[in-house]
């Protein structure tokens, strides 16, 4: 086991490129594709074929989850024939980790050759078309965090990993996107499917009314605690990158309502529709070549 040192704030190249060669060195697979799975959905990290486990504990410089319903493993192994690394537990702001950290997986398995990566989250539901257990594929992202200059890519930049100011417009492959609508036709899943921008708030408290009011006004579809900080790690390194959420309560809107968000009904939701976000997300794995970026 290795010790986490509690003033290490940002990690450096050299550091995660340790990280990265003792992975290497521990497993055999070669992975492709980085998967993040989300409060819930770790069953994901269970599709893989041949699987060496890791725990996050017994990982040089790794930070350690701490939040129910993120299991704290790296799992790799083979998805329809692809070399794969999951994460069974994802790290966030308000565990305590400063923004850095929370994203260093991402820089690790750039640096063991992953090439695109699929992130997944459970979200409130703030467009009020949206139902609980629908599947929203992110087109774009509002950071709010980012506004307050909490930033991952705050401090001093490494052109090893990326440039300095790198561009987010285009931070979710518009192909990958085309493609899991493709994917969720022929699975009979449309019903189900939407797309829309994902707000990331630094939590633990749910939104507020107003809050919640706001961001829709905004242009946010659904909101958050997570996976915008690990984009933006992505994008800079290079990464494509898809990402979706899972719609598991809707956002109160309304004072007059009763209703409350709770993590109980995040989980929940997460475990009736899990079976078919797996199938949506392998079935896309599935078709993704990845020695030249293009889909199959």
């Amino acid at each position: 086991m290795f010790p986490e040192s509690s003033n290490v704030t940002w990690y450096s190249y050299e550091d995660c490129k340790v990280t990265a060669d003792w992975l290497l060195s521990y497993t055999s697979v070669r992975p492709l594709v980085g998967i993040v799975c989300g409060s819930g959905l770790g069953g994901l990290a269970d599709m893989l074929k041949d699987q060496q486990v890791i725990n996050y504990n017994d990982i040089p410089n790794f930070p350690q989850s701490t939040v129910h319903g993120h299991a704290g493993k790296l799992v790799f192994g083979t998805l329809k024939g692809k070399a794969c690394v999951c994460m069974q537990g994802r790290f966030h702001l308000y565990e305590g980790y400063p923004i850095q950290k929370t994203t260093m997986p991402i820089r690790v398995f750039k640096l063991m050759g992953v090439q695109t990566m699929i992130l997944t989250n459970a979200a409130g539901g703030l467009n009020q078309d949206f139902t609980v257990g629908d599947i929203m594929v992110i087109k774009d992202h509002i950071n709010i965090p980012g506004f307050a200059g909490n930033n991952p890519l705050v401090g001093p930049n490494d052109e090893r990993f990326g440039v300095r100011f790198p561009c987010m417009s285009d931070a979710y492959d518009r192909g990958l996107q085309q493609l899991a609508h493709d994917v969720a036709a022929e699975l009979g899943f449309s019903a189900f499917m939407r797309e829309g921008v994902y707000s990331v708030l630094g939590g633990p408290s749910f939104e507020t009314i107003a809050e919640c009011r706001m961001l829709r006004l905004l242009g946010a579809d659904a909101v958050g605690m997570s996976t915008v900080p690990e984009v933006i790690i992505a994008r800079h390194c290079g990464m494509r990158v898809f990402a979706l959420s899972l719609i598991t309560n809707q956002a109160v809107m309304d004072y007059d309502s009763e209703k409350k968000a709770n993590h109980e009904e995040v989980l929940e939701t997460g475990k009736q529709r899990a079976k078919d976000l797996e199938k949506l997300v392998s079935t896309m794995v599935s078709r993704v070549e990845l020695d030249n970026n293009t889909l199959q």
